[in-house]
């Protein structure tokens, strides 16, 4: 039995859901989302005297490959229940001389030590805020905020030596000595 799959996902005031044919839509004040279900999990909608709330079941609670999604999709639903009344935040930090970010207009244009400045386009429903050199992003679908952040930071990941390039704030970067550290030390 899944722990996590078996909890029902209650839904705040403000909030409309949509369960049909598999798909669940889910609209509130932040956005709207849809996640389609694969034919093992079957969710459905209460409305119950403590109020309203998803209950996620699945047909075979014995096998373990259906238990495992009961529990992905339950997460994967309240994720976007959370989503669209307060949206999900990663912020990013760029470190080194002379890297430059700027953003705006759906794009964010990031020079860091490249001959040329790199325009990186951001997908619908991600917004960007640009504060000296962190970017933070926003949004309301956990997992496309997630993999924009990831994207990112990609472009230049840090460095053990100097810890120059893009990171998340409060992330630490494992630090190297380099060679002339080395040397002293024989």
């Amino acid at each position: 039995m899944s722990r996590i799959g078996k909890k029902p996902i209650p839904i705040p005031a403000g909030v409309e859901v949509a369960v049909s044919d598999g798909v669940v839509s889910v609209k509130g004040p932040k956005g709207s989302l849809r996640r389609v279900l694969p034919p093992q999990v079957m969710a459905v909608l209460n409305s119950a005297e403590s109020g309203k709330a998803i209950k996620v079941s699945v047909q075979n609670q014995e096998e373990v490959r259906t238990r495992a999604l009961w529990g992905l999709f339950r997460t994967l639903i309240a994720n976007m229940v959370e989503g669209v009344t307060k949206g999900y935040e990663k912020k990013l930090e760029v470190i080194g001389v002379g890297y430059k970010i700027a953003g705006g207009g759906g794009k964010l244009t990031v020079d860091v030590g490249y001959s040329h400045p790199i325009e990186f386009a951001l997908p619908a429903g991600i917004n960007v805020a640009v504060e000296k050199n962190v970017i933070t992003l926003s949004g309301a679908d956990k997992e496309l905020l997630g993999e924009t952040a990831a994207r990112i930071r990609r472009l230049r990941p840090p460095e053990p030596y100097k810890g120059k390039g893009i990171k998340y704030v409060g992330e630490v970067v494992r630090r190297k000595a380099g060679k002339t550290a080395k040397a002293a030390a024989k």
